[in-house]
């Protein structure tokens, strides 16, 4: 059998815990050395035991041979799932000869709680302490007594606020649980299963309480956005060998007190006093009997449903690269890096001494920390030593944005190994990566990832070290490509859509930031700046242009079947709140931060009218709305048209002459042929008017290259991508920069920091431009008529100063890997790896080719490829799965 079966996941994750989703979905991925190794056919079995499974039997569902290559989405469609149940797969599948492959190992999922009835817990709490702003972190516990070892303990928690698990002794879990949600609509439960931590005798449970975004400062809205102190739910669920089950719950018994957390906060930083530490608060025989009874909570009228998204993890530690001690007697590292998570540091010293940890992205001229740009934000964290030895320290509720950290007040000589960084960010794996030969393109790339990972903590944030912190959609819908070639955002985004759809509008509008955070009840934005949300062009279009984009590259129609309504509401409220098809010249964001580049308002708003339209008719025919889907069209249509009688003038200019006119025209589909050229070619004479400089903002600066390639002006995208002087992509790293920055001019030779007020040195949003280098610099595509990359389009487009590439994506059908080479005499080598099951057409540009070194013609095949002919001045090739070589002459 050539083919072997891999990697089985549920719900796109291994084994999970608590799914409250009752049709989950089944994944796995295929092996084999032979070329054009394909799935023609897979039986599924999924049993309540795996002792089943052994037997071959499907208790709840037996799929049955089912004809097909699919391995990826496969709707469970077996008995009702139950609470708690736990649930055991395997797969078998067929080669295209009929050769049937061993059974695949087992895996499993779990059900957690699918009723209200089921959820019994009390949310349980602290009342706050009188007359003090920053509030303490609750701790509460609960002791109890088993009767013997259980066969099976898990625990359902969440809460309004954070929480830090903690059962006999152990911290169970991940990092801000239970996420940043729209408290008021829904909170998310974490399920663990602690059955290896408890004993038959004596246990105890308890947690850590943390403000987090429901009581503490969320953005700069304030603080208690949602409610004044956090709350604490779990129900600990035993079952024992015998059959018997019992409950361990929240409720009025728990005993709570405060403890060595005097404060923690987001935004403002945390201060902890070892001296109050309340050892073995989380071990049975602790003595509690000076602790508080908790205060219950009536209820809450929200949603609780399983978590989303994936957890919040510690996933790289960082030593710093130098440190140098100041004349005040302080010390200033440099971690080499500017990343996001907090800093951990060890000490001696007496009783009482205070240490504190202060951390910026930049340092003034004088070198000390640059802190003007976090506004109100706080990061510094303060710890307060007990004075017995070796301490350690790091914070529990709390992160920052930094590349360096300033230690005051630290006893004795600090040197590197004093302090270490902790890198932390929703764990969305890597599967993605791309070097070229040019090492500032590969920094450019590296940019790009970190500032995905330092902003990308349970919401797609715009930064991670001011008062802001907050989900801006804009942002998240021009990057969403980008981040779902560097990582698994699947789950990631697919929660970020249901953030975004709590917060929809009655109107059909999205919100500007989701979840809203109380942005549209405060209204503190529009009412300083007279700006009006929701309802940005850029922004609420998110709530189609992401779901389309986890379609295409996860091949998930789930995503658009579920949101559907939603999204054609927001549509409906473009169309009405449009005079003939034109949207309103209304003051909104704009092509945010362009430079010396004024978008008109009405031509973006118009401009993305037409893209969500046109995404509809998209979804529309990917569900088989036939009718929605010729509706749309003829809307769309109807839109470009409109577009052009308001703002395209005879000779093919379009009203504000900026580069993103041009771009979200030609991209979008607003222009006929004729205007097309003429387009490209106002497009391309602003860039060389500018000095080979682009002039987008965050809405315009995505869409540019790939509108100067697909137009045929490959030379001058690739002179953009390296481009060194101001404006750039380059300029910030010639000067050291390690992320992307918010602003072109963040930082300048000229002028020094921008405005303190919006200057972040950590900002995603100008890193769209890492879908263009895999797309076409790399040359890994998907196809929108088989997502997923179940079919890729592999065409890379070497050019500029690169002579080599490689570019490689771990899609959900395993590794497609892409790699060329320019070499003496205008030769072109290219390597490419499809994974097994999927299949793809190749691109080579070239006047000749030669396959695995032999020369090929139009018509000819061999060991998994085929030979069409030329479109577009490349060889076009069909390839099954398996490693290809190409060679070619280059015009």
């Amino acid at each position: 059998m050539t083919l072997r079966i891999t990697d089985l996941k549920t719900e796109y994750m291994r084994n999970p815990l608590g799914l409250d989703e009752r049709k989950p979905r089944l994944f796995w991925r295929l092996e084999s050395e032979k070329r054009g190794a394909a799935q023609s056919a897979y039986r599924v079995l999924v049993a309540s035991a795996p002792e089943a499974l052994d037997r071959e039997e499907g208790d709840c569902w037996d799929s049955g041979k089912v004809t097909g290559g699919r391995s990826t989405h496969i709707v469970y469609e077996g008995k009702p799932l139950k609470s708690e149940g736990r649930y055991y797969w395997k797969v078998r599948v067929w080669d295209r000869d009929g050769n049937e492959s061993d059974w695949s190992e087992t895996a499993f999922w779990t059900v957690g709680l699918l009723s209200r009835e089921e959820r019994r817990g009390a949310w349980i709490g602290r009342k706050t302490e009188p007359n003090v702003m920053m509030q303490p972190s609750p701790y509460v516990r609960k002791e109890f007594r088993l009767r013997a070892k259980p066969k099976r303990a898990t625990v359902y928690a969440t809460a309004l606020g954070l929480y830090e698990l903690h059962v006999n002794g152990s911290r169970i879990g991940d990092w801000f649980a239970p996420g940043f949600t729209d408290y008021d609509k829904r909170v998310q439960t974490q399920t663990y299963d602690v059955t290896g931590l408890l004993a038959e005798g004596a246990n105890a449970v308890g947690a850590i309480l943390g403000d987090g975004w429901y009581s503490g400062t969320v953005g700069f809205l304030g603080d208690h956005v949602y409610g004044e102190r956090p709350f604490f739910l779990m129900q600990l669920h035993l079952e024992y060998e015998d059959g018997s089950r019992e409950q361990v719950l929240t409720d009025g018994g728990w005993r709570t007190a405060k403890g060595p957390i005097v404060y923690s906060d987001l935004i403002k930083g945390e201060t902890y006093d070892a001296r109050l530490e309340l050892d073995g608060w989380d071990r049975p025989g602790f003595d509690d009997s000076g602790w508080e009874r908790p205060d219950v909570r009536a209820g809450y009228n929200g949603l609780l449903t399983a978590a989303i998204e994936p957890p919040i993890r510690i996933t790289q530690t960082i030593e710093p690269i130098s440190v140098r001690r100041t004349e005040r007697g302080t010390y200033i590292y440099d971690m080499g890096q500017n990343m996001v998570g907090w800093t951990e540091v060890k000490a001696r010293g007496a009783r009482g001494a205070k240490v504190t940890l202060s951390h910026a992205e930049m340092l003034n001229p004088d070198g000390s920390l640059y802190l003007d740009n976090l506004r109100l934000a706080v990061q510094q964290d303060h710890y307060i030593l007990r004075g017995e030895g070796e301490e350690r320290y790091e914070p529990h509720f709390t992160f920052h944005g930094f590349r360096y950290v300033e230690l005051i007040g630290y006893p004795g000589e600090a040197d590197l190994t004093t302090i270490v960084g902790k890198v932390v960010h929703s764990d969305t794996p890597r599967t993605g990566s791309l070097t070229t030969s040019d090492e500032q393109v590969n920094r450019l790339y590296s940019n790009i990832t970190w500032g995905q990972r330092g902003n990308f903590l349970s919401v797609p944030t715009d930064c991670p070290q001011r008062d802001e912190r907050l989900g801006w959609t804009g942002d998240a819908q021009i990057f969403a490509r980008t981040a779902s070639y560097n990582m698994d955002v699947s789950r990631f985004f697919a929660k970020f859509v249901q953030d975004m759809i709590d917060c929809q509008q009655p109107t059909g509008a999205f919100t500007d930031v989701a979840p809203d955070a109380g942005w549209i009840r405060h209204k503190m934005w529009n009412t300083r700046l007279n700006w009006f949300a929701p309802d940005n062009a850029g922004w609420g279009d998110a709530g189609v242009v992401i779901p389309w984009t986890l379609y295409l590259m996860y091949g998930d129609t789930r995503i658009l079947e579920k949101n559907y309504d939603a999204m054609a509401r927001w549509v409906e409220y473009l169309r009405v709140n449009s005079t003939g098809l034109v949207r309103p010249d209304y003051a909104n964001y704009g092509d945010w931060l362009s430079i010396d580049a004024d978008t008109p308002n009405e031509v973006l708003a118009t401009a993305y009218f037409a893209y969500s339209t046109k995404l509809m008719g998209r979804i529309a025919g990917v569900l088989g709305r036939t009718a929605d889907e010729a509706r749309y069209g003829e809307l769309f249509e109807a839109i470009a048209a409109a577009f052009r009688g308001a703002f395209v003038d005879g000779e093919g200019r379009i009203r504000g002459e900026t580069q993103t006119v041009y771009v979200l025209a030609l991209q979008f589909g607003l222009l006929t042929d004729e205007l097309k050229e003429r387009a490209i070619d106002r497009l391309t004479a602003d860039i060389r008017a500018k000095g080979n400089r682009l002039s987008t903002g965050f809405l315009g600066v995505g869409y540019l290259l790939p509108a100067l390639t697909d137009s045929g002006r490959l030379d001058v995208a690739y002179e953009l991508l390296t481009q060194e002087e101001f404006p750039s992509w380059l300029y910030s790293i010639k000067h050291g920069a390690t992320t992307i920055w918010e602003r072109w001019d963040g930082w300048t030779e000229h002028n020094g920091f921008q405005t303190p007020s919006m200057n972040s040195f950590n900002h995603y949003s100008l890193g769209s431009v890492g879908e263009w280098m895999f797309r076409y610099m790399g040359g890994i595509e998907a196809d929108p008529a088989r997502p997923g990359f179940r079919h890729a389009i592999v065409r890379p487009r070497p050019g500029g100063r690169l002579t080599s590439a490689r570019a490689r994506y771990d899609s959900l059908q395993g590794e497609i890997a892409v790699e060329w080479e320019l070499r003496p005499e205008g030769r072109l080598w290219l390597a490419v790896q499809v994974p097994a099951g999927a299949t793809a057409d190749v691109y080579v540009p070239g006047e000749s080719i030669r396959v695995d070194g032999a020369a090929a013609a139009e018509g000819a095949s061999g060991d998994g490829w085929t030979l069409h002919g030329r479109r577009d001045n490349a060889y076009v090739l069909s390839v099954g799965s398996g490693r290809y070589v190409f060679e070619s002459e280059l015009a």
